[in-house]
């Protein structure tokens, strides 16, 4: 199994990218951009900055957003990778993870430090060998399907897929390849306790660091178990009903890319992506009863009922933080049934106090139906709405827009990443970002 893996990394090559992989890569590298770019005005990320600040070396990388701040490579990837998902801005792929938040700073601070600058054709490569790793391994395992319970999906994998991403950046050899895995192994796992806290966007910071100083010491010769993949006590302690499998090599007929037949999802809102199915439900809900009575007076609303997938750590109905906020089923109801919407300053310290939204939270019910699975491919959130007098409005989401069955346009991708980004960035500095991304095959 190691050694497999380590072989197909070493041997996939540009001309082994598919048109659908480039396309939906690009589009992922161009939303991590823009959510790293908007999150380094986040309280973590500057914590994260302000320690790594501490830290020197002969090797410098830049910080996303601030081009006066350099910094050691490893740390660059550090805090580039907390701005990613300092906001739960990310994109989510099914099997659950954050796939592009370890593995684009790595490479992007990695690539800054090489003797001979990649081509954009290298960099968009190592980045699929990347998530590519990240796909192979969630398959190992029928309980990666559904919404975590006991570690953060991103700090498993994702160290992996850094890991896979930087070794196939320094061209290492295929065993070389296989011990960056192995020693990427020893750094994975986050516990979910950490979840709704400023802790929770460091997993992807330090999945980011971590790969990339696996791939730099497998450069110089440092070797892991060489079944690391193939044991119980190995990766396979991540998961309770662990079965690996080889990754084929890219001479085979057999090899496919795991993007290539599995898009991400892409957030229109800062929050966990349960989420987005109960916005989309509470806002056509809240328009039914408006359709009927006019306005929403919070006033005449007597109880909301959520029917959400069963999940603990996304059950947070008095949240006092952003964190606790982006987590919260009933918070994320709340504001987009009292302001018809959920943006980025819906997450703010007064919009959370509200006293409103506070009495809203208070008449919100959750009920979990045992059809209704913790799986972003497979769950739904039905909201409904009883009045003082006896009146019902009710929603159900099946797929938000933005899931990978319904996936953003192009122009409202774009749109995103363009509003986010120019909270760091002047207009000509988006256009050329997006211009870069949009063309970095060529």
């Amino acid at each position: 199994m190691w050694d497999h893996f380590g072989a197909a990394v070493h041997s996939l090559g540009a001309s082994h990218l598919t048109d659908v992989v480039i396309n939906r890569s690009k589009r992922m590298m161009l939303d991590t951009l823009g959510v790293g770019l908007l999150g380094t005005r986040t309280a973590v990320f500057n914590k994260a900055l302000k320690y790594s600040q501490s830290f020197s070396s002969d090797e410098r990388s830049s910080v996303w957003g601030a081009s006066e701040i350099s910094l050691p490579p490893h740390y660059a990837a550090f805090v580039n990778g907390i701005a990613v998902h300092s906001m739960d801005f990310d994109d989510t792929w099914h099997p659950a993870t954050h796939p592009s938040g370890a593995v684009l700073p790595a490479l992007l601070a990695l690539a800054e430090t090489l003797p001979s600058q990649p081509s954009g054709l290298d960099l968009l490569l190592a980045f699929n060998v990347g998530i590519e790793v990240q796909g192979r391994l969630m398959r190992f395992s029928t309980e990666a399907y559904n919404i975590p319970e006991r570690f953060h999906p991103p700090s498993v994998v994702g160290v992996m897929g850094s890991a896979a991403a930087s070794a196939k950046l320094l061209a290492l050899s295929p065993a070389q390849c296989a011990h960056a895995l192995a020693i990427a192994a020893s750094s994975a796992g986050a516990p979910l306790a950490n979840a709704a806290t400023q802790t929770k966007p460091l997993h992807i910071g330090n999945a980011a660091r971590r790969g990339l100083e696996a791939a730099q010491l497998a450069r110089l010769g440092l070797e892991g178990n060489p079944a690391i993949l193939d044991k119980n006590c190995g990766f396979g302690v991540y998961y309770k009903d662990y079965s690996p499998s080889v990754m084929p090599h890219s001479a085979s007929g057999d090899f496919k890319w795991r993007l290539e037949k599995q898009d991400v999802a892409f957030k229109r809102i800062p929050a966990h992506l349960g989420m987005h199915w109960v916005v989309d439900a509470a806002l056509a809900a809240r328009a039914k009863l408006e359709n009927t009575d006019g306005n929403f007076d919070l006033r005449k609303i007597r109880r909301v009922t959520l029917r959400v997938p069963p999940s603990k750590y996304v059950d947070c109905p008095s949240p006092t933080s952003e964190h606790q906020a982006r987590h919260s089923f009933q918070f994320n109801c709340g504001s987009a049934l009292l302001d018809n919407k959920v943006t980025v300053s819906s997450f703010d310290e007064d919009q959370i106090n509200r006293p409103a939204l506070k009495e809203l939270l208070s008449k919100v019910e959750v009920e979990t139906p045992e059809d209704n699975k913790p799986s972003f491919d497979k769950m739904y959130c039905e909201v409904k709405i009883e009045t003082d007098q006896g009146q019902r409005y009710g929603a159900r989401c099946d797929t938000f827009y933005g899931h990978w069955r319904k996936p953003l346009s192009q122009r409202d991708l774009v749109e995103k990443f363009s509003v986010n980004a120019s909270s760091v960035l002047c207009t000509e500095g988006v256009e050329g970002v997006n211009d870069v991304i949009g063309n970095i095959e060529q």
